[in-house]
């Protein structure tokens, strides 16, 4: 970050931890979270000037972060998951946290792409439907179809869990 103004070292020092945390509920992964977040602020520093006359850098960073998973999911059009990853993860209790407090991210993880950025986009970023079909690219129907069947998917295997947990067999 040398050469680069003091507000926005002065940002990304103080919003780093946030956004790498906001990168891992979208992509699941801390590495590409923290990719995610660097590529996302290296856009927002040859932005800098203009976006802080609007007073509002958090909000452009996370749509960036969230056009560019888009768009990394549109062109693979498939996750490509390891079940053991090679090296040791980075250590961030934010993100521990995060995996404690939803014990349900395996399933979330298991959401095929879409439905994962839409319950992320809405229930994470508290985004509205028009706004998650913009940044999408799809329709305001597809965002609550989506989200609609993701969350009927979590449902089902909550139900299941229950069932199996409480000793009764369906």
């Amino acid at each position: 970050m040398d050469g680069a103004e003091p507000a926005f070292e002065e940002f990304v020092r103080a919003r780093w931890t946030s956004l790498v945390r906001y990168g891992y509920v979208l992509t699941g992964s801390p590495h590409d979270a923290a990719d995610l977040a660097q590529e996302a602020l290296a856009r927002l520093g040859s932005a800098w000037p203009r976006v802080v006359r609007r007073d509002n850098p958090d909000a452009y960073v996370r749509t960036t972060m969230a056009r560019l998973h888009i768009s990394r999911w549109r062109r693979l059009r498939r996750e490509r998951l390891m079940a053991d990853v090679p090296d040791r993860p980075a250590a961030d209790p934010g993100i521990d946290r995060v995996d404690a407090e939803a014990q349900f991210w395996p399933l979330l993880a298991g959401l095929p792409v879409r439905q994962r950025a839409v319950l992320v986009l809405r229930y994470y970023e508290h985004r509205t439907d028009n706004e998650i079909a913009e940044l999408l690219g799809i329709s305001r129907g597809t965002v609550r179809s989506q989200a609609f069947r993701a969350l009927e998917k979590l449902r089902a295997h909550s139900d299941q869990h229950r069932e199996t947990t409480s000793g009764r067999r369906g």
